[in-house]
């Protein structure tokens, strides 16, 4: 049986080295997939606390996974060249006078980079947070080291490059607090109508269908300010996070109904929010049809 020629001999050589390489780094890679699978912590029981330590996991494994798949298929692409007799040394200091190149031009990409790092290192936020970031509010769709992707109320994408990335308002952690403002006549009895808030107050903490969304109150805390307009007083309650909303407006149903049985006419009821550099101020309401927005 005639031999095979040498050059098919040793391009054959090669060729199975290149795919030895290859097949070496898709284990590679199936490892470092089942290495980050089991980083993801899946909650034992359906608690808050162990719900928001799976996505806090779950992000990070999706990263780390991501970055050792470029480190993985590089050096493979790197030993793929050496196998077949490329001098890999020329490649290595052409890389390297191209990287200090393209780190002046690309000094904002190298920012997004460490700033994704950090976001997912520091558990400012994971996929699926609700967040006010830039002025977007919406619910965090994916994060990578370099973007972070929202979706917003309107249902569109929203984009955000993590070097863009500053000051970060976090509405799906712990609770969130609601002031409630109830402004009613000069004239109108502020004993009768704080009884009112109080009654409503009690019958949505007794009620099974709404106690469960709230975390501290309604407290009535009694007159915020007098006025010409009227007496204004005030309420608020904290509730389970991005449910603020929806237990103040069934708050201002059963007031109204209330109120109007009571013969009293209600100025307005106002949705209030504080700030300040010093401690918490009310900020001038707005009518309850245009707030401002909340804590």
């Amino acid at each position: 049986m005639p031999l095979p020629p040498p050059w098919l001999t040793h391009y054959a050589g090669r060729a199975l080295h290149v795919l030895a390489i290859l097949l070496f780094a898709f284990i590679v890679i199936r490892i470092l997939k089942a290495f980050t699978n089991k980083l993801v912590q899946i909650p034992s029981a359906p608690t808050r606390a162990a719900q928001m330590r799976e996505k806090q996991t779950r992000t990070l494994s999706s990263v780390l996974y991501s970055l050792g798949v470029v480190v993985i298929l590089s050096v493979a692409a790197l030993m793929c060249l050496r196998a077949v007799g490329i001098d890999v040394t020329e490649v290595e200091v052409a890389g390297g006078l191209a990287s200090v190149a393209i780190g002046f031009g690309a000094q904002g990409l190298i920012k997004d980079l460490i700033n994704g790092f950090f976001i997912v290192f520091e558990d400012q936020f994971v996929v699926g947070d609700i967040i006010q970031l830039n002025g977007e509010t919406g619910r965090v769709e994916h994060i990578t080291l370099r973007r972070t992707v929202l979706r917003n109320s309107l249902g569109a994408i929203v984009t955000v490059p993590n070097g863009l990335v500053g000051q970060v308002a976090n509405l799906s952690r712990d609770w969130s607090q609601y002031f409630l403002d109830v402004t009613i006549p000069s004239e109108a009895g502020v004993p009768q109508a704080l009884a009112i808030l109080e009654k409503c107050a009690m019958d949505l903490r007794d009620d099974p269908a709404w106690s469960p969304l709230l975390i501290d109150g309604p407290n009535v805390l009694g007159v915020e300010a007098l006025a010409l307009t009227g007496t204004t007083l005030r309420v608020q309650f904290r509730s389970a996070p991005t449910r603020n909303d929806d237990v103040a407006r069934e708050l201002r149903r059963r007031i109204l109904l209330e109120i109007e049985r009571a013969g009293i006419k209600l100025v307005s009821a106002n949705r209030v929010v504080l700030s300040g550099p010093e401690g918490p101020s009310a900020i001038s309401p707005q009518p309850s049809g245009k707030p401002q927005g909340g804590q």
